[in-house]
């Protein structure tokens, strides 16, 4: 494949002062008055021709700062960024606007800002209005637009300005459903085309809709970098560490998709219909997905909760016992099993299951093991009559102690 960049051991070291006249010292005289504040640490990776790469991670990662860098916003402390073709970066809502004029002016000012010609811009600037949606606005102030308005008029200038490597740094995330729809079905035209996107979003579903490749940052470096499921299951691991004050959850062996304190461990996951006695199952089958759990010790206001998710990796319904307000206790070296009950209105297709207990509502909260892909099933025909679009599953659970044998 073609490289259209490479980000080759960048570092990002910013100097703290306390004030003004530290800063004046330093200049004079010898001593250092400043901290060092690390905000990338040799971080390194390759973007190709056609590809979307994700960049996830906690606020202050460095994920915006190493955007900058690329976008050429910034100078890194060292390192280099090798470009092989046009960029163009999404970055802080309102950069390159000029607040007093109106929104038809702004697009020949913002797009000469990002390397459009005036012909270009000329050519382009009915398809630009359009897909911004703005309509008579477009003829009003930049003052006057809310968040989402500028976005829709920063986003449509970039996407006509046709770059080789377009960035996207949580533009979409102030966006109403419907635009921030039409501009990922924009985005993934433009990547047939061949056009590389860097994409950097706390949505996960739309990181992996999009993304070829993830990149996770953690404190400045760059940690993890593979296939979007396996990284945004080590982002999860990540953030339930950050509540974890006294650090017993852990991986179990290494295997990206399962951990926690492991005090109280799913041990297996059936889903079966109730009429075909399997995990193929017909759409609008009523089907079980049990939860088979093992503890190790007594705890109390507990959460158990499943994750349907389709062969894409996107989440598709999800539910817990904290959210229908049962309440679950555990008793040491005993084993349950949690009952999912639903009629499975979805479409045809390949689907898994992921399940956690934990306290509260996520998996944030004292997360005793979460277990990604713990099982899967297949939809194959339709009970009734056959249905598109999204939908909601209405499921009843029970809970209940059961003999540890049958969970082994």
């Amino acid at each position: 494949m073609k490289k259209v960049l490479e980000v080759k051991n960048i570092t990002k070291i910013y100097k703290i002062y306390k004030s003004n006249f530290d800063r004046l010292k330093e200049i004079f005289l010898t001593k250092n008055y400043h901290k060092e504040f690390i905000s990338n640490n040799d971080i390194s990776f390759d973007l190709y021709e056609g590809e979307t790469l994700g960049i996830i991670g906690v606020n202050g990662a460095g994920k915006s700062t190493i955007l900058k860098i690329i976008a050429g916003v910034i100078t890194p402390t060292s390192g280099k960024i090798i470009k092989y073709g046009k960029i163009t970066a999404l970055l802080e809502l309102g950069t390159g606007f000029n607040e007093e004029m109106n929104g038809y002016d702004n697009i020949y000012l913002n797009g000469t800002l990002i390397g459009m010609s005036k012909q270009t811009i000329d050519t382009s600037i009915d398809d630009i209005i359009n897909f911004s949606e703005l309509g008579d606005y477009i003829y009003e102030p930049i003052r006057t637009y809310s968040s989402g308005m500028k976005m829709r008029l920063a986003f449509s200038i970039a996407i006509f300005s046709e770059p080789k490597i377009l960035i996207v740094d949580e533009a979409l995330a102030v966006g109403d459903a419907h635009f921030s729809a039409k501009c990922t079905k924009a985005l993934k035209q433009r990547k047939e085309k061949n056009m590389s996107i860097i994409y950097v979003s706390h949505d996960l579903n739309s990181l992996k809709l999009l993304c070829d490749r993830v990149v996770l940052l953690n404190k400045g470096e760059a940690i993890k970098e593979g296939n979007p499921e396996d990284i945004i299951n080590s982002y999860n691991y990540l953030i339930s560490k950050l509540n974890d004050k006294e650090e017993k959850i852990h991986i179990k062996q290494d295997t990206k998709s399962s951990f926690g304190t492991l005090d109280v461990e799913i041990s297996k996951i059936i889903v079966k219909g109730e009429k075909s006695n399997s995990n193929v199952i017909s759409s609008g089958e009523n089907s079980t997905i049990n939860v088979y759990i093992d503890t190790k010790i007594d705890i109390l206001s507990m959460t158990v909760g499943i994750m349907i998710k389709d062969k894409f990796g996107q989440d598709i319904f999800g539910t817990n016992t904290h959210y229908q307000q049962k309440i679950i206790n555990f008793k040491k070296d005993s084993a349950y099993v949690c009952s999912f009950t639903m009629p499975l209105n979805i479409g045809s297709g390949k689907y898994s299951v992921t399940a956690a207990v934990h306290s509260g509502n996520t998996h944030l909260d004292n997360c005793s093991h979460w277990l990604d892909h713990a099982a899967s099933f297949e939809i194959a025909g339709f009970m009734g009559n056959k249905s598109v679009g999204l939908c909601k599953l209405e499921a009843t659970i029970e809970f209940k102690e059961i003999n540890q044998e049958i969970t082994k």
